[in-house]
This record gives C-alpha cells, structure tokens and sequence, in this order.
C-alpha cells in the first residue's frame, strides 16, 4: 500500500509540472509525407552539383580515340568534368576539356528537345538536376595552343610545332599518313597532317581531337571567323575522370605536351 502511495504521488507531481495533464507521445513522421521534401532537396543539391561543381558527360564520338571512347556500336565512355579548377585559371596545353561549340562549329547540331511544349519543359528541368543532357553542342578535344601562340604541323617528323618546338604527344594513335621523301608538307602529295601556321588569338584556344584521322576539330574550322579557336568563355570544364564503363574507369591524363 506505501508503494502505491508513493507511485500515486509521483505521478500526480510529475503532471503539476507539466500543467496538469501528461503530454501525449509525438508519433513518428510519416515516410511518404517526408519523401517530397526529400526529393526536393536531392534535386537543388544536384543542380548546385552540376552547376558548379562538376558533371557526368556522354562521349558521343570517336574523335578522342583511343582516349576516350566513343565509337560507332561500342558503349561510350562516360566522363566526369570539374567546372572549379578553371575558375582559379585557364586551361593549359595537353588538358582535355568539354566547351559549347561556336556557331561555326555548331551548324550540324540538331536539337534534341521535343516540340511538344509540356515535355519540353520536363526535358529542361531534368537537363537542370543532370538527368537529361544539355541541349547545347558541347564537345571534347585537348588543348593544344593558347592565346599568342603559333601552331602548325609539321616538322621534319611529322609533330605538330608550337612556336616553333615540336608537341610531345604519347596519346595520338591514329593519324594522317607522313612519310618523309614522299608525304609531307612540301611533297606533291601532301600529307593531311599539314596545317598553318596559325597565331591563337588571346582569350582563345586551339582545339584538336587525339583521333587526328577522325576529327573536326579547329584544323576543319580554319576558315571561320576565329580562325578555328574557340573563345574561353565557352569553355565548360575540364575532364578528369572516366566514370563508365567499370572496364574503362580510371582518370584523364593531361601530359605536359610543350615540356614547360
């Protein structure tokens, strides 16, 4: 009977503190009602992600190859770009790097929304949160001059010369035939390797593809306005990382190809 008291008596304390009456259990928040606030942050933490940090790319061609792949009937690679480090500095020779193309380089390009306005309008906010690609040309080719600098090929060798020194390049697999004594530059059957010389305005850059057999890159753009460069403003980020395939995961080399 004392215990009970005792019991009795705590109890009647315990509900004077909290004015009176016990404070019923707070029920646990319900998942589904939680799953949208989720989502939503998921969804601004990927925008700011792709925005500004970085952003996984389709390798759509075969104009890096064997680099990157991306090659008719084989899976393409799947590449991850930094958009931070060029906010700190620009891009240096042998760095491969994703950019808009220019409008010359950029005639081609086929839109890849729907006409329909609604799905339109779903395809530009998944493009937003990375869940459908950009509808923009973007591409991917290795910095080979910057701004001031004369490019050309070629040398005695069949390299490509910036200011006059010839570029190291390991990466280049496939390329033009140069035979000296009978293709080269100077032989009535030229090779296809020769360019140039061309001066690299400042605040551009001289783009070309590591498949320099099969590829559209500032050599096939001479003839624009820009003289086949494409401005730093349209750069988008440099690729550092193979994300896809697993058979193909690994990072991006960038060889200091002007031995600076």
């Amino acid at each position: 009977m004392s215990s009970e008291s005792e019991t009795t008596g705590d109890s009647a304390a315990t509900s004077a503190v909290n004015g009176g009456a016990a404070e019923p259990e707070k029920k646990p928040r319900s998942f589904l009602r939680e799953l949208p606030i989720l989502i939503l942050v998921a969804l601004v933490l990927s925008f700011l992600l792709q925005t500004f940090v970085a952003r996984v790319y389709l390798i759509p061609s075969e104009s890096m190859e064997p680099t990157l792949h991306g090659c008719a009937g084989c899976t393409g690679d799947r590449i991850v770009v930094e958009k931070i480090g060029y906010r700190f500095g620009d891009p240096k020779p042998g760095d491969v790097i994703v950019f808009r193309g220019p409008d010359s380089w950029s005639q081609d390009f086929v839109s890849t929304r729907s006409s329909n306005v609604v799905i339109r309008g779903a395809q530009e906010v998944g493009s937003l949160v990375g869940l459908v690609p950009p509808d923009e040309n973007d591409l991917v080719k290795r910095v080979i001059a910057t701004g001031g600098q004369t490019v050309e090929c070629c040398d005695d060798q069949g390299r490509i010369l910036v200011d006059g020194k010839p570029l190291d390049e390991p990466y280049v697999v496939m390329d033009f035939p140069f035979v000296p004594g009978s293709q080269t530059c100077d032989t009535a059957l030229k090779s296809a390797r020769c360019f140039g010389p061309v001066t690299v305005p400042e605040g551009h850059l001289w783009m070309m593809g590591d498949n320099r057999s099969n590829s559209a890159d500032s050599r096939y753009h001479v003839g624009d306005d820009m003289q086949g460069t494409i401005p730093l403003d349209n750069v988008i980020g440099k690729a550092v990382f193979i994300a896809l395939p697993p058979s193909r995961m690994g990072t991006i080399s960038s060889p200091d190809i002007q031995g600076k």
